[in-house]
C-alpha cells in the first residue's frame, strides 16, 4: 500500500477511463494527459490501462509500506525519495517506509505516478477512474486526503535500470498551439468564426477544471443561435455558449451538451492540452483530417514502441 502524508492540490486515481456508458449518461473520466499516463505505466511494466495517480500543479508526499517499482511521467517536478533526487520518465525502486516528495513544478501541470502492479481500488462500472463531479471511482470518488491508504496490486521486484525514456509529447511552457478539426456544428457560427478562433490566443480561466477549460479570448459569433438539441460531447470539443467564449471539454466532461461545437481538438494534441493550467494560453489552428490521422499514428507508434520495450 501507499500512505498519503500530504495530498497535494488535486491528486486523484485514474485509469484509462470509464468507457462504454456515455449513452447512459455516465462520464468517462480518465487521465487528462493520456500519453504521459501510458508512459508511466509502461516504465513499470503495467498494462496501459492500469490505475495510477494523477497529480495537478502541487504534488503530494507519499509513504510506501513495501518495496515497489515506481515511475513518474508528465509535468516536470522536483521529486525526491528520502531527500535524494529521483529521475523523471524512468523507473526506480522504493523501499519500505521511504517517502516520495514532490517539490517545485517547472513545466506542465499534471504528472502521473505509476506503481508496478497498479492501484487496486474497487472498480466501478469496470473502471477505477475518479470522476469528481459524480463522486464515482477512486477512493470514494474524491481527491486523495492526508491519511488515505491506497492499495496496490501484486507484483514482484526485479532489477531496474534507471534509464530515462524520451517523453512522447513536448510539455507546454505556459503556452501551447493546439490543432483542431472543424465541427461538428461549425455551420452554427458566422462565416469568419474559424478565422477568429485562430486569430489570437485564448487564456485558460481560473474556473477551469478536469471537466473543461473556460477560455477567455476572441468572441465567436453564432449564426443560428446558441442552443441545439443536446448531443454527444467528444473529448476535446470546443462548445460555445451564448457569451461567445469557448469551453474546451476535457476528461470529466458531461456525456451530452446543448451548445453548438465549433471545433474539436485532434486526438494527438489532447495530451498537450491536458498539461495546461489556469493562466496558460492556447492558440488554435485548423488542420485537415489527413494531418490529424498522421499525427495520431506517429504518436501511437512511439507509445507502442515504449510499451513493447
Amino acid at each position: 500500500m501507499v500512505r498519503v502524508i500530504k495530498p497535494g492540490m488535486l491528486t486523484t486515481i485514474q485509469d484509462a477511463g470509464r468507457w462504454g456508458y456515455q449513452s447512459r449518461g455516465v462520464p468517462v473520466a480518465g487521465p487528462m494527459d493520456p500519453c504521459s499516463f501510458r508512459l508511466a505505466n509502461a516504465l513499470v511494466g503495467n498494462a496501459r490501462t492500469a490505475a495510477a495517480l494523477e497529480i495537478t500543479l502541487l504534488g503530494p508526499e507519499l509513504e510506501f509500506a513495501g518495496e515497489r517499482i515506481v515511475a513518474i511521467a508528465g509535468a516536470e517536478f522536483d521529486v525526491t525519495l528520502d531527500g535524494k533526487p529521483v529521475p523523471l520518465n524512468a523507473p526506480f525502486i522504493v523501499s519500505p517506509e521511504s517517502h516520495l516528495r514532490f517539490g517545485g513544478r517547472r513545466r506542465g501541470s499534471r504528472a502521473y505516478v505509476a506503481f508496478a502492479g497498479g492501484i487496486a481500488t474497487e472498480p466501478i462500472l469496470g473502471s477505477r477512474s475518479t470522476h469528481l463531479i459524480s463522486g464515482m471511482g477512486g477512493l470514494d470518488g474524491r481527491p486523495l486526503r492526508a491519511g488515505d491508504v491506497v492499495p496496490l496490486g501484486p507484483t514482484r521486484i526485479e532489477h531496474v535500470t534507471p534509464r530515462a525514456a524520451t517523453p512522447v509529447i513536448e510539455l507546454p511552457d505556459r503556452h501551447a498551439t493546439i490543432r483542431v478539426l472543424a465541427g461538428p456544428q461549425a455551420d452554427y457560427f458566422s462565416a469568419d468564426a474559424l478565422e477568429i478562433l485562430q486569430s489570437r490566443p485564448y487564456t485558460v480561466g481560473q474556473q477551469s477544471d478536469r471537466m473543461g477549460f473556460r477560455l477567455d479570448g476572441p468572441t465567436l459569433a453564432h449564426a443560428r443561435g446558441a442552443d441545439i438539441i443536446s448531443d454527444a460531447t467528444p473529448l476535446g470539443v470546443l462548445q460555445v455558449p451564448a457569451s461567445g467564449q469557448p469551453i474546451l471539454l476535457m476528461a470529466d466532461r458531461q456525456s451530452t451538451g446543448g451548445y453548438p461545437k465549433i471545433a474539436t481538438v485532434i486526438s494527438a494534441d489532447i495530451p498537450i492540452a491536458g498539461q495546461l493550467g489556469p493562466g496558460d494560453t492556447i492558440s488554435f489552428i485548423v488542420c485537415t483530417m489527413t494531418e490529424a490521422m498522421a499525427a495520431l499514428i506517429t504518436q501511437e507508434q512511439a507509445l507502442m514502441s515504449l510499451e513493447a520495450a
